[in-house]
């Protein structure tokens, strides 16, 4: 057996959040966020997976979003490489959630909390070795909790997770062993076959189990994804090269944009100054929205359009 990578983000939609993937999806939270008690008892995903949407990208979007028993909504989002203001933009998916929930006529008495997931494969926070980071709002001095917290915010940073298959001592870390190692394996372990949810998730990870299309299209989201890791690594080069004047995340941005341009030329052949000016004018948030979109791009009108109307 060979199974499709879990760290990028189609992969991750289509084992969590397809139709069939509630019972994963639930094990997954519970295990995450709740340390294994089983807080939540049953949940609604929102903008489920959809196979046949997923080949033109443009109206897919890739987080995982799920409506608990308890009328809380969680977003949950596997992000594969760094980009600037990540944090800040989980933070801010998290809050829309939960200033977007009152309708006409509802009350703040009927606002419920939101929880934002991020799954992340690389390293944020420096000061801890924990693999698994939650935050809220607390008192400064007491640090007792704000009440009915509004926002909770959960980090799962991958690369800190090192632990070996004999050495999985609950579900938490059985699933992060799935989504660490799930791409290297040929078969699924005994150990994580006995847990239902798991080897569900590993059947719809199984390569044989996609369609040729979508295996086409989860094979230019993982080329993305390692030339993605590599112009940052590029860019945070330069970025320390050139010091303080040009600073890392400029850099980081530098690297992105070469890499939007270098997949641009491929696609689209050679780009003209305009479009170059055009390109060196978007921030990074939109150098990575136009990187999921021109899978859908087929000449340079329609990369001239998408430019001058997003």
């Amino acid at each position: 057996m060979k199974f499709i990578n879990p760290k990028t983000d189609y992969a991750f939609k289509k084992i969590f959040g397809s139709d069939e993937s509630h019972d994963i999806l639930l094990s997954f939270l519970n295990a995450i966020i709740y340390q294994g008690r089983g807080i939540i008892q049953s949940l609604e995903i929102i903008d489920p997976y959809a196979p046949g949407r997923i080949s033109g990208l443009k109206t897919t979007y890739f987080d995982v979003k799920a409506k608990l028993h308890n009328g809380q909504r969680v977003l949950i989002e596997m992000q594969a490489f760094t980009v600037p203001a990540f944090s800040e933009r989980m933070f801010y998916n998290t809050a829309k959630m939960y200033v977007n929930q009152l309708k006409t006529g509802e009350t703040y008495p009927d606002l419920v909390p939101s929880i934002g997931v991020a799954v992340i494969d690389f390293t944020i926070f420096n000061q801890t070795k924990e693999v698994i980071s939650s935050f809220g709002l607390k008192e400064e001095k007491l640090l007792f909790d704000y009440p009915e917290l509004p926002v909770k915010l959960v980090y799962v940073e991958l690369p800190k997770f090192q632990k070996k298959l004999e050495e999985l001592a609950n579900m938490g870390e059985r699933w992060l062993y799935f989504l660490q190692k799930a791409r290297e394996l040929e078969e699924v372990p005994s150990q994580m076959a006995e847990i239902p949810e798991i080897n569900q998730a590993f059947a719809i990870a199984n390569r044989i189990n996609l369609s040729a299309e979508e295996l086409e299209d989860i094979e230019r989201r993982e080329m993305f994804v390692r030339e993605q890791k590599g112009s940052i690594e590029l860019g945070r080069e330069l970025g320390i090269t050139e010091g303080r004047e040009l600073g890392i995340a400029e850099g980081q941005q530098i690297g992105q944009l070469n890499l939007i341009k270098r997949l641009l030329r491929r696609k689209l052949g050679t780009l003209t100054p305009e479009i170059d000016q055009m390109l060196a004018e978007l921030s990074s948030d939109r150098l990575t929205i136009l990187a999921e979109a021109m899978f859908d791009l087929t000449d340079l009108a329609d990369l001239l359009t998408w430019l001058e109307t997003n």
